[in-house]
């Protein structure tokens, strides 16, 4: 393993030119150090640059001042070399293809010859072996979830982006979601950044939980996880764990609103 780390976010601020000509501040000095194999949450306000900061490691935006790195080089190179796997809210399937050439498509895109045995296998991880020939539209929201998700991992990442991949689903699948998750990431322990807004799903799945203020983006606070791994459902009920999601949720509260 590389005595680097898997992701540098070294003093980044972003600021957006708007339409108008004015400005728009939305990251702020924010500086985070990702370990391999750290799985790391974002958790903040609508529209505190959670998203922006995954953007700008997918390589989809520029820093305005700051760098970041993936062991210690741009995040352009790790694109480029198809080892950086990504999940969104929306799951980005195209509806044209069954599931199985949906989890295969990354083979195509980089160039390369299909792996049909690391395919099956995915499939099968998520839970959605017997649904291959399935359109995407014959699934239900997290099925179609679980797919994005075995395509993000199918060329074998080195680093998962996942933006509020499970954002549009009902709560009770949401949950069974992060259990899957918690079951995939532990045979695989990518590095991983989620964005997401739920408390609660950012302390099951995460080595730490970062919070971020609200616009322009800062970090307030970065707090580990005290969790043993496999997490089963039953440690939300601990009252550690209880105490951690309401010091969270008072991070996120806005100023003053305690006063």
């Amino acid at each position: 393993m590389s005595d680097k780390p898997a992701i540098r976010i070294d003093r980044v601020s972003k600021t957006f030119r708007l339409g108008d000509g004015n400005e728009l501040s939305a990251l702020v000095d924010i500086d985070l150090t990702i370990a391999p194999g750290e799985f790391v949450a974002l958790l903040g306000p609508s529209g505190c640059g959670k998203s922006t900061i995954l953007r700008l490691v997918a390589a989809l935006e520029g820093a305005t001042a700051g760098r970041v790195t993936i062991e210690g080089k741009a995040p352009a190179d790790l694109c480029q070399s198809h080892r950086l796997g990504v999940a969104f809210q929306d799951h980005a399937l195209l509806p044209w293809l069954d599931i199985e050439a949906n989890v295969a498509l990354p083979f195509h895109l980089a160039g390369r010859s299909v792996d049909k045995a690391q395919v099956k296998d995915l499939i099968s991880l998520v839970g959605l072996a017997g649904f291959e020939k399935a359109r995407p539209k014959q699934l239900s929201g997290g099925m179609r979830q679980r797919a994005s998700i075995a395509r993000a991992l199918v060329l074998e990442p080195e680093v998962l982006l996942l933006d509020e991949p499970f954002g549009a689903l009902d709560a009770v699948t949401r949950r069974q979601m992060n259990v899957e998750l918690q079951r995939i990431w532990s045979r695989h322990s990518i590095t991983t950044l989620l964005v997401t807004h739920s408390v609660d799903e950012a302390l099951f799945l995460a080595d730490r939980v970062v919070v971020m203020s609200g616009r322009p983006g800062r970090i307030i606070l970065d707090l580990p996880a005290p969790f043993a791994r496999p997490r089963a459902p039953s440690v939300m009920r601990d009252p550690a764990f209880h105490d951690m999601v309401d010091r969270l949720t008072e991070a996120l509260e806005p100023e003053g609103a305690h006063a």
